[in-house]
């Protein structure tokens, strides 16, 4: 059961390991695109593309895609970024239910871990696999495989990196399933206040807030990177805002500011430097609201610094 490229890893992985797919269980085609065409998930492509029979309910608990389910006759259920199940689904195989979630339980429970790790500036992340219970993603730890994060990675990076051991860990879990030398422990019991939270990210979250520290702020646009990537914002003469999106920094320097928070320093040929609460920020990579992706050196050759107001906010 899955979505994403993120779940395609996994699926491809269960098959090659030579595991029985009985069915693969993904959202409904939605339309995409300027023509706004139906378009297929990137599980039911690899589905698809590999003759596996493919499940798209609109609802869960509708009689007609649970008894496709019993139909199915799974021994276990294997969800990788899908949706939370209600629990007449998750209970019916004969082993369970598990999940590949993309955080070291129990920290960054939720729809983005990956994001929120990196732009929390943690120096590690990981796959965990766990049996499904109630509440989102607090089941029994079955297995888990730890990763370090760079200094300078990205979420796109991790992304990548994590696809690739969540498939591991899915394949090895099955093995011990497969073997009935399965354990689990339950996840650790922290306080409310010191758990890490990963909820989905909006719109208004991507914005940045320039009176905080630069490395907040080379934090968030790394763990927005490449998508839904960092914004800000930056008027022109004529009073009209323009939306920025960053997509690659780096701390320029620390300590007491020069300028305001959000003042804007320009020197040719490849310096867009932004002031913060502690230092600057120099965007290296940057896309203008209506204009292509470019370096810092390619949007500075076409950009008219006396057309705008050199502040972001």
């Amino acid at each position: 059961m899955g979505t994403p490229e993120f779940a395609v890893a996994t699926l491809d992985a269960i098959c090659k390991a030579g595991h029985d797919v009985a069915a693969v269980v993904t959202v409904p085609d939605k339309p995409a695109g300027r023509g706004l065409q139906l378009r297929p998930s990137a599980v039911k492509e690899y589905a698809v593309a590999h003759n596996l029979r493919v499940l798209q309910p609109e609802k869960l608990k509708s009689e007609e895609f649970l008894a496709q389910l019993r139909e199915v006759n799974a021994e276990v259920f294997v969800v990788v970024a899908f949706r939370m199940l209600p629990e007449v689904v998750y209970a019916m195989p004969k082993h369970g239910t598990f999940n590949v979630h993309a955080s070291l339980l129990p920290n960054y429970r939720g729809a983005a871990p990956i994001h929120h790790a990196v732009m929390n500036g943690e120096t590690k992340s990981g796959v965990t696999t766990f049996f499904l219970d109630r509440q989102i993603d607090t089941g029994d730890i079955i297995d888990s495989i730890e990763v370090p994060i760079r200094p300078d990675e990205t979420t796109g990076e991790l992304y990548d990196e994590l696809m690739q051991k969540g498939a591991e860990l899915a394949v090895r879990t099955l093995q011990s399933i497969s073997d009935g030398t399965v354990t689990t422990r339950p996840q650790p019991q922290l306080p409310a206040d010191q758990l890490k939270p990963a909820p989905k990210i909006f719109k208004e979250d991507t914005y940045i807030d320039w009176n905080r520290p630069a490395a907040e702020i080379y934090n968030k646009v790394r763990g927005l990177c490449p998508s839904p990537c960092a914004c800000t914002r930056m008027r022109n003469r004529k009073g009209a805002e323009e939306q920025i999106k960053i997509f690659e920094a780096q701390i320029l320097s620390s300590g007491k500011p020069a300028q305001k928070a959000g003042s804007v320093r320009i020197n040719l040929p490849d310096t867009f430097a932004i002031s913060t609460a502690d230092g600057e920020i120099s965007v290296k990579k940057l896309q203008l609201q209506g204009k292509s992706r470019l370096d810092i050196e390619a949007f500075l050759r076409g950009f008219h610094p006396e057309n705008y107001n050199l502040e972001v906010f």
